[in-house]
């Protein structure tokens, strides 16, 4: 492991997240059952819901007091 906090926590979350990935659909990404497209369009969904995501905070952070903002 790196000696950065930060790091562990995103390689710990990758981690989770590719045991969750696993028991939800019995597969990892070493799968070959995909086309590139589908792949892309994979990723794209999840780009997608990226923005999507970051609009809603954007919102919420609207909703703050004006502490260090800018």
């Amino acid at each position: 492991m790196v000696d950065d906090k930060i790091v562990n926590e995103v390689i710990q979350n990758f981690e989770k997240r590719s045991i969750i990935g696993y028991l939800k659909y019995g597969k990892n990404l070493e799968r070959n059952d995909l086309t590139y497209e589908q792949w892309v369009n994979h990723l794209q969904e999840e780009l997608m819901d990226a923005i999507l995501y970051l609009q809603k905070i954007k919102h919420e952070i609207k909703k703050l007091p004006n502490i260090n903002k800018g």
